[in-house]
């Protein structure tokens, strides 16, 4: 459970800090919306691959 933790949040911030790099080099709106969109997806579904059983 520990390393499910630790390896997803790792996981989200470098996908943040990738796509972050992108939206502050565009400043396109839309293409903030898709991210945001994207990463609230991500989160939803760790939080959901935390809850399922080993």
């Amino acid at each position: 459970m520990f390393t499910k933790v630790i390896f997803g949040l790792i996981s989200m911030a470098l996908f943040t800090v990738f796509v972050g790099a992108v939206v502050v080099k565009l400043k396109d709106p839309a293409l903030i919306v898709v991210v945001v969109a994207g990463l609230a997806m991500m989160v939803y579904d760790f939080i959901e691959f935390l809850r399922e059983k080993d």
